[in-house]
Parts: C-alpha cells; sequence; structure tokens
C-alpha cells in the first residue's frame, strides 16, 4: 500500500478492534505507531515496534495532555479512532452517558487535531483519519448519543479538511457498518434486551437487517482504506467521507 518510514502515526483506541488492526497495519508499512489506549496496551505497542499512551478520553484534561504528549512525537498521520457505544431509549438514556459519549467520540478528536495540526502545518504534510460510522450518515433507535456523535464528527472531518488542505493536510472519514470487534460482540445482550428479541437473532435482525452483503466487516478491511487515505496515493483526496457499509447506504 506504501511505505510509511519516517511517518509517526497517533492511533487512539489502538488496543482493539479496528483501532489495532489500523496500528498493526501502520507498522506493517514500517510506519513508528503510537498505540493510544485506556487500557493498559504497552505489551501491543512494543510488540509493534511503537510507544503505548495512555489517556481517557473522557477527561478533557487527560486529552489535553496526550495531545501535548504526542505532539512531542512529531505525528504525521492522526486517526481518531477510539469510542464506545451505549444503548437506550432518549427518554432514559442517561445525561452522564450522553456527555462522555460526546467527549471520547467528538470532543476528543477536536482536541487531538487542534493539538497535531500546528505541526503538521509546519511540515507541510499531514493525515487526519477519524472513524464515524454507517450512524454517521443514518439513524437507528436507542443510539442517540452515538449518532449524534458520529454525524458532528463527520462536520468535523469536512470543516477542517478545508482550513488545512492549503498546508498539504487532507481529512477524510471512514464510516463502517457493523465491524467484528469485541465493541460489536458486547451489544449483542444489550440489543436483545433493548429489543426484546433473543441475542441469536441479533446479529440478523440488527446488524445485517440494512446490509446488502450478509456478514460483519472485518477490521482489516478498514484498516486496509486507512493506509491508502494516508498514502501519498490519495493527496488528493480530503473531506470525504467513505462507507464501508454492506450496502445499507444504498437504499
Amino acid at each position: 500500500m506504501g511505505d510509511f518510514r519516517g511517518k509517526t502515526a497517533l492511533v487512539t483506541g489502538g488496543g482493539s478492534g479496528i483501532g489495532l488492526a489500523i496500528a498493526r497495519a501502520f507498522a506493517q508499512e514500517r510506519a513508528r505507531v503510537l498505540v493510544h489506549d485506556v487500557k493498559d496496551a504497552s505489551a501491543l505497542a512494543a510488540e509493534l515496534g511503537g510507544v503505548f499512551l495512555q489517556a481517557d478520553l473522557g477527561d478533557p484534561k487527560a486529552v489535553e495532555e496526550l495531545g501535548e504528549q504526542a505532539a512531542r512525537y512529531g505525528v504525521d498521520i492522526l486517526v481518531n479512532n477510539a469510542g464506545f457505544q451505549h444503548i437506550d431509549p432518549v427518554e432514559d438514556f442517561p445525561l452522564e452517558t450522553w456527555q462522555r459519549m460526546l467527549q471520547v467520540m467528538l470532543t476528543a478528536p477536536f482536541q487531538l487535531t487542534k493539538a497535531l495540526l500546528p505541526g503538521m502545518k509546519a511540515k507541510g504534510w499531514g493525515r487526519i483519519l477519524n472513524i464515524a460510522s454507517v450512524h454517521g450518515l443514518v439513524a437507528s433507535p436507542f443510539k442517540s448519543a452515538y449518532i449524534a456523535a458520529k454525524h458532528g464528527l463527520i462536520g468535523l472531518t469536512r470543516t477542517v479538511a478545508l482550513e488545512a488542505g492549503p498546508f498539504g493536510i487532507t481529512v477524510n472519514a471512514i464510516a463502517p457498518a457493523y465491524v467484528r470487534t469485541p465493541l460489536v460482540e458486547n451489544q449483542i445482550a444489550d440489543q436483545a434486551r433493548t429489543l426484546g428479541i433473543p441475542e441469536s437473532e441479533v446479529v440478523e435482525k440488527v446488524f445485517l437487517a440494512q446490509a446488502a452483503v450478509k456478514r460483519l466487516i472485518e477490521p482489516e478491511e478498514v484498516a486496509e482504506l486507512a493506509l491508502f487515505l494516508a498514502s501519498e496515493k490519495a493527496g488528493a483526496i480530503t473531506g470525504a467521507v467513505f462507507p464501508i457499509d454492506l450496502g445499507w447506504t444504498a437504499r
């Protein structure tokens, strides 16, 4: 896909799922990878020949400190991937959970972009990849905070793309449908409880109900697109949203 020798990539939520696949992909292409996670992923980072940076993205001060720490490594590629989900009707949705979800998935990407953009501008080159979701393009019930955050992340993507383009920096979003990750697997029980259906029916009736291709997406498929968008070959692509949605938004 490309040789990223001399480039440094920060991947948030890099300890598992999509983030792990992206971190591995960049490491395989010789980038120095800064693996962020809220849990200890130091062994994983060492395995990839990278650096582990721990921070709770739900804490604005911790995100600010993470941005300052990452900036000292001279980040060329920022991948805003970290997130989590909570499923509840709007009237039952806890305000504290709503606020934390928006902090982790929308405000933290803004904070890290703000912290790392000056270094990219100074180099005249940079890549910012925001891992949004098909739910940044369409809505589903019981996910108000997640969907609000992902819609906002796409808006942030487009705005920063316009501001950063003159400095050789591209900003794009990837919008996957359901990916085979621990996060998705952990949703099965919550979806079954909320919708009143057996857990055995959740994948078929919820996760794949809108899909033309009836399977979950593999994390490595998202990572391959991330590599392309960070490469020199994608230098003319910015402000774009790339669905990997199994045909969901074709309807």
